[in-house]
């Protein structure tokens, strides 16, 4: 193949004409459903479906007291208040999913802003994959995505997988014609979008952008990967299924108790509806998951049927003769006993689990962004936080990734001519030197050595010119060298060699009278300096002699010209950013191709080897970690700190090996090689600069390369943690108080302490917004004192259901204390309660309800700061809140007061700040000062334990 080929590309104005002419290189997704659409899918839930229908029959009696039995028009606020909590509730719930499904289409867009090698204006330099048009010149590599479709001017033993398109895992692709494959699914000399190439380098132009590709005529859109089930899914789904079947329990409950209550407690025949109630919640818990939805509706519809027919033949045999007022009493009492069983599983249930995971993985993912992780796949943000083994490589992550040559060792004093041009040819790498500061596309040890090559004023691209390249052998991590053929500027075939020195010393017939232990001396004084080292032969070709046969070098007559050492130095923030890591109980292992010494040197510097307790069982190579068996690796792999000349799977069995010892493991990787680790691994950790397979592979790319990015990355995945379980306390707490509340009201009186509104309300406020004030909070650094949390741990902590309960319970003796005074006795205002005189059995009046209804809601307000501030030890006003929580904040007290002021008549409430004719009302108001400053209690008291308790 011709090396003298010079690519000019396009310049800006072709850009703009071609850009205009075939579009932009991007995939336009599928259409979705309409909002509306996804919107009305929200109405699909039983639960709802059940409320709703209840609602209509609500508004029927509400229908027939009004025209039937002479009742005013007020009669309606109530059905209908239950309609707009249930569109209030299911909308909002809508809009944050819509707004945290936002926030992960940017996983959508990750291919399109990966960096693409063009040569563009005469000069080599890189563009994001969407900005690729018909007619670049595209330079592909070794583990490059190919970014359009396009034909190719130049390429050296390539290999491309196709089995995205044609299932096919190897093609060969060449310019020859002589080899073109005429059975294949395309053309020999064709290369399409999506595929990758395996092996060889080219360049080619591109033909084909966006959807008018092969891979845009097959398109359909990139799904975020939620199926994975991390611990935490998996915890959270058991709780969910043990919260809501401790719900129906509660629901079947209050539905006999109320109703018996209604009944009497002394009639039998009251006592008869316990058994459709215990059947059908029965059957809710053990078939409804394995039936199909029409089935449960029927069986939903039969209930109905039933016990209202069982309802109407008790209350006919208890109270023969009644008119129609009782009749239409007795409906409406018992449709509003099953809206309030009904609404009691929706406040119960933990629907906001699955928005405040969401939140937090949206609100995580977006910010994780600016610390430079780019999160590929949802369940990594979590997953990061149990990590407790971090598999590092050693270039571009713990190091600065910046080559240079240190020191250059040749032997034999070679000529200018022949050095010069074997560093020139022999390499796939470029410089962009259009900028003040030359930036290397390719490897970066050759790079460097191109970059050394300027600094002795010599240019690459003129030898590359004058040289005809006819064969070549690629890089790989099992030879180890590269090899190039080309018709040398002198006239004469020359074979150009560069790689591991040791290797290359070994192959050469003619050392310079340089000797073995004199080669090793040396590269061990530089390896114990971290340093990289190439050794470099070259050969003279006669006619006959052999060159390169079976992917090896047979060639016998080669010249050794001495080693190069190229350094990369240790990057600043590392050594803190690892003690940060192995201070938060996470063992850090690197995993290398460099030699021991280099590899036990980068240890030093970084605070992970100590000569002084490190030993032999601390460090390995990749030919000993191979004769290990899996026993063997079991045993030792948690000792292990290094390994060194490791090879591509060897990093893929240490990871198996420690996930068989119960580790949750990331790995870090910029290489093709690096691929099967990374997918094994609980969480893959690609480079910026690394190659598309490797990113493809991974699923949070670390922009920077940095090892502080990953300590963030944990730091982000365990503060993640810590706010889901903050909100499972504030909602559980709620649940309980809730349930208990209504529950023992139900056995208490005829009307439940909360009715079907107000229970919505506050499922909005304790759940959806709970959700959304909780799950935003800002991350920890506090997080990194503690250690990994143990996979098995169950999310429900004792601290945590310890609080759970007395909190909960405690709320619950207190609101329920209050229902009963408000049942015996009556009460004007707070300040008169204590003088109000206890009697008989009183049913609350609208004012009553009001004060019971704020006090709940007050109370567990104040507790959601508590829960803020859960288990960090720190005081309520020195923790640092989201704007997105007083946000959350202002919209509770914002909606409570509209609520008890503005739309009472709704949530069967009165005024406190006015009176019904909007007249200021002071006794309310002193009422609702003292209930807000009451029940702030919530808050100083912990304040008050949290300083006799802090160490």
């Amino acid at each position: 193949m011709e090396q003298k080929k010079n690519y000019i590309g396009l310049t800006d104005a072709q850009v703009l004409e071609s850009r205009k002419k075939y579009g932009a290189n991007i995939l336009t997704p599928p259409e979705k459903d309409p909002w509306w659409k996804e919107f009305l899918e929200k109405f699909s839930d039983p639960l709802i479906i059940i409320l709703l229908v209840a609602g209509v029959l609500s508004i029927g009696i509400s229908f027939y007291e009004f025209f039937g039995l002479g009742q005013n028009w007020k009669v309606f606020f109530e059905p209908i208040g239950i309609f707009v909590a249930i569109g209030l509730a299911t909308t909002l719930a809508f809009i944050f999913e819509q707004r945290a499904n936002k926030a992960f289409q940017i996983l959508n867009q990750v291919n399109d802003d990966e960096l693409v090698e063009v040569m563009r204006n005469g000069t080599t330099t890189t563009i994001p994959r969407k900005d690729v048009v018909v007619g670049d010149i595209v330079i592909i590599n070794t583990g490059d995505e190919i970014p359009a479709d396009g034909e190719l001017l130049d390429s050296v033993t390539l290999s491309v997988d196709e089995s995205t398109l044609t299932g096919e895992p190897l093609c060969a692709k060449t310019i020859d014609p002589a080899h073109f494959d005429k059975e294949a699914t395309y053309p020999s000399n064709h290369v399409m979008r999506g595929t990758k190439v395996m092996e060889g380098h080219g360049v080619m132009r591109v033909l084909k952008v966006g959807d008018a590709t092969e891979m845009g005529k097959v398109f359909e859109e990139a799904q975020i990967d939620d199926s994975v089930k991390t611990p935490l899914n998996e915890q959270l789904d058991g709780l969910a299924d043990w919260i809501t079947n401790v719900s129906y329990g509660f629901a079947g409950l209050i539905i006999v108790g109320q109703l018996i209550h209604f009944l009497g407690w002394s009639n039998w025949q009251a006592w008869t509806l316990i058994v459709p109630v215990a059947l059908f919640f029965w059957l809710v818990i053990k078939k409804f998951e394995d039936w199909s939805k029409a089935k449960c509706i029927f069986t939903i519809i039969g209930f109905f049927v039933l016990f209202f027919a069982m309802v109407i033949g008790a209350f006919s045999m208890i109270h023969a003769g009644a008119d129609s007022t009782t009749w239409s009493l007795l409906l409406a009492h018992t449709l509003k006993t099953l809206m309030v069983a009904v609404t009691l599983i929706v406040v119960a249930v933990p629907e906001g689990l699955p928005m405040a995971v969401t939140l937090s993985l949206a609100y995580s993912m977006s910010r994780m962004l600016k610390t430079n992780n780019l999160v590929r796949k949802m369940h990594a943000c979590e997953t990061m936080g149990a990590t407790t083994i971090i598999c590092t490589d050693k270039t571009g992550t713990l190091t600065q990734n910046q080559m240079q040559v240190y020191k250059t060792n040749f032997f034999g004093e070679p000529s200018d001519e022949i050095l010069y041009e074997g560093i020139a040819v022999n390499s796939t790498a470029q410089l962009d030197l259009t900028g003040d500061k030359p930036q290397v596309f390719g490897n970066p040890t050759e790079g460097a050595l191109l970059l050394w090559l300027k600094e002795h004023n010599t240019d690459y691209k003129a030898l590359r010119m004058n040289a005809t390249r006819i064969e070549e052998l690629p890089f790989t991590t099992e030879r180890k060298y590269m090899a190039t053929v080309v018709k040398s500027a002198t006239g004469k075939n020359i074979l150009y060699i560069k790689g591991a020195p040791e290797i290359i010393f070994a192959m050469c017939k003619n050392t310079c009278g340089v000797s073995k232990q004199e080669i090793d001396a040396q590269l061990l004084a530089y390896q114990n300096q971290a340093m990289r080292t190439l050794g470099f032969a070259y050969q003279e070709l006669g006619d006959k002699d052999a060159t390169i046969e079976n992917g090896k070098i047979v060639a016998d007559k080669l010249t050794f010209l001495g080693i190069v050492a190229i350094s990369d130095p240790v990057r600043l923030d590392v050594p803190d950013a690892v003690n940060e890591v192995i201070a938060a109980g996470i063992k850090v292992k690197i995993v290398t191709g460099d030699t021991p010494g280099t590899a036990k040197e980068i240890g030093r510097q970084i605070g992970l080897w100590n000569d002084a307790t490190d030993t032999d069982r601390n460090i390995i190579t990749g030919v000993e970690f191979s004769e290990l068996s899996d026993a063997q690796l079991r045993d030792r792999v948690g000792d292990l700190k290094i390994i060194a000349r490791a090879r591509p799977m060897d990093k893929k069995r240490l990871v198996e090996a420690l996930q068989t010892n119960n580790e949750v493991v990331a790995v870090t990787g910029d290489g093709t090689n690096d691929a099967p680790a990374l997918k094994t691994a609980h969480v893959g950790l690609s480079m910026g600069d690394g190659t598309s397979v490797a990113k493809e592979a991974s699923d949070i790319t670390i922009i920077d390369n940095s090892f502080s990015s990953i300590g963030r990355a944990v730091m982000w995945g365990r503060s993640l943690y810590k706010n889901i379980q903050r909100f499972l306390l504030f909602q559980l707490t709620v649940n309980v108080a809730a349930c208990f509340l209504v529950l023992f009201g139900s056995f208490m009186g005829t009307e439940s302490p909360l009715t079907v509104t107000q229970m919505l309300w506050v499922n909005l406020i304790m759940d959806t917004f709970g959700a959304m004030a909780l799950a935003s909070l800002p991350p920890s650094a506090s997080v990194m004192n503690d250690k990994p949390r143990r996979r098995e741990a169950s999310i429900l902590t004792r601290p945590m259901m310890t609080e759970l309960l007395g909190v909960g319970l405690f709320f619950f003796a207190l609101t329920l204390g209050f229902y009963w005074l408000f049942n015996h006795a009556e009460v004007t205002s707070i300040t008169q309660m204590f003088s109000a005189v206890v009697g008989g059995e009183n049913p609350m009046t609208a004012y009553e309800a009001t004060l019971l209804f704020s006090i709940f809601v007050w109370t567990h307000f104040w507790y959601m700061f508590d829960a803020r501030v859960f288990e960090t030890g720190e005081s309520i006003f020195k923790v640092k809140m989201s704007r997105g929580f007083w946000t959350i904040v202002g919209i509770i007290i914002i909606g409570q007061l509209f609520i008890t002021e503005i739309a009472y008549e709704f949530f069967n409430v009165e005024p406190m700040l006015h009176t019904l004719d909007w007249h200021f009302n002071p006794t309310g108001a002193i009422d609702l000062l003292i209930i807000v400053s009451a029940s702030s209690l919530v808050l100083w008291v912990r304040e008050i334990c949290r300083l006799f308790t802090k160490k």
